[in-house]
């Protein structure tokens, strides 16, 4: 690992998803830019305001309303349907455009690229034009292991089960990923002459030069069985803090009485009309105030009480610690941001990685969860006030704050990348 100023480097960096994914992705863009490299993020335009806020080089991937397709389609939140909606909709559309946004930029000699878990091209990117890459990894649940394994919808045997039923267990997994996630993928290597890819779950989606894990040793363990390229740093918690203060309304609010709860699904979460109805119910049965997060006012129920505030988007890192809790969908920079606020958490958990956030959620004794099919006007204000309640979760999630290092984790994230030219 290097420091900066060794080079100035031409980093391209692939992301694909909602906030949660891109942002963590502007974030290092950002600090590797502090670090006199030239750097591009390659994203949906949805994103291009906090690309270019950063003084970014923005390069457009797929449109605005191919994204508000994604996020309207009710299978990305179902447990079984996400993953092959994500692929079929936002990765494989992607693999032409970001092999031709990557050749016009690349600049032989002192060019790196950054990829995102679902950015699958940017590999087949680097094997024609002979590009060094790393795959970024956010969340713990990206890698398969046979010891403390992720938490999956869907797996029958769970950490404790015997070692050679989960390494059966890991093998069929794989092999339902790849049906969904290689023919596209294949079909695209074909008309490069490329070998088809294989074993996406357990090798491929791992770039072979470099994998950066996103998360601290504290919140999720290096595993024994994880590949050995892996260098594990930190948390990002990059939120448009500097380009997206808070309004005046949501300020004011914040001042007028107790520390409300927050409730938000995920920026991408676009039917979630119950969620809303039912989290202002609960609120209103234990008479706590509430700020419900979401861009899509039409999921709002009408004549919210006045303890509650609707804002479309607020930076978590200026309003969290104000707040007593965070009801939220198990996205992994939300609880990120939610650890450093140090406040409880309560996870209702869906699809992708947000049953395993739960776990380590769990795990660390900050929070609790509830699923779907519970997500009601009772037995949420049940589990709610509980959460609130048991002092344990406030003490422990108090002690979260003094383990970030938020400077010295982006300094080794950009070092490795940095890195990756020798």
């Amino acid at each position: 690992m290097r420091g900066g100023g060794a080079m100035s480097l031409r980093v391209i960096i692939h992301t694909i998803g909602s906030a949660g994914d891109v942002h963590p992705f502007v974030g290092i863009g950002t600090a590797l830019k502090e670090r006199g490299h030239e750097v591009f993020v390659v994203t949906n335009p949805a994103y291009e305001h906090a690309v270019v806020a950063g003084g970014l080089g923005f390069r457009p991937l797929g449109t605005i309303e191919d994204f508000q397709r994604i996020k309207n389609n009710p299978d990305l939140w179902h447990p079984r349907k996400a993953f092959p909606a994500v692929v079929k909709h936002a990765v494989d559309p992607g693999h032409e455009p970001i092999y031709e946004i990557t050749r016009k930029l690349h600049v032989p000699g002192k060019t790196v690229m950054v990829a995102s878990s679902l950015a699958f091209a940017a590999r087949t990117a680097s094997e024609l034009l002979v590009i060094p890459y790393a795959t970024v990894h956010l969340a713990p649940s990206l890698f398969a292991s046979v010891h403390r394994q992720p938490e999956i919808h869907g797996l029958p045997f769970g950490s404790g089960a015997p070692m050679f039923l989960k390494r059966i267990q890991w093998k069929i997994a794989g092999k339902v990923v790849d049906h969904f996630a290689l023919p596209g993928l294949n079909r695209y290597r074909a008309t490069h002459g490329l070998a088809p890819a294989k074993n996406l779950l357990v090798d491929w989606w791992h770039s072979p030069q470099r994998v950066i894990a996103l998360f601290p040793e504290w919140f999720a363990p290096a595993q024994a069985d994880w590949p050995q390229q892996v260098r594990q740093t930190g948390f990002p918690l990059f939120d448009e803090k500097d380009s997206r203060p808070i309004s005046q309304e949501l300020e004011d609010f914040l001042n007028a009485g107790d520390p409300p709860v927050v409730f938000t699904p995920g920026s991408a979460m676009s039917q979630g009309h119950h969620l809303f109805r039912e989290a202002a119910k609960a609120l209103r049965r234990i008479g706590k105030r509430g700020i419900f997060l979401t861009p899509f006012t039409e999921c709002l129920p009408p004549g919210l009480d006045p303890d509650i505030l609707a804002v479309p988007y607020a930076p978590f890192s200026r309003v969290l610690p104000r707040c007593a809790a965070i009801i939220y969908h198990g996205g992994i920079g939300t609880c990120a941001q939610a650890l450093h606020a140090g406040i409880p958490q309560l996870v209702q958990p869906m699809a992708h990685d947000q049953f395993d956030t739960l776990s380590r959620v769990r795990d660390l004794g900050v929070g609790l969860g509830i699923m779907p099919r519970n997500f009601r006007e009772k037995p949420l204000a049940e589990v709610l006030e509980r959460l609130l309640s048991k002092p344990s979760y406030r003490q422990n999630a108090a002690r979260m704050p003094e383990k970030f290092r938020p400077k010295e984790w982006m300094e080794e994230t950009c070092g490795w990348i940095e890195g990756l030219i020798s």
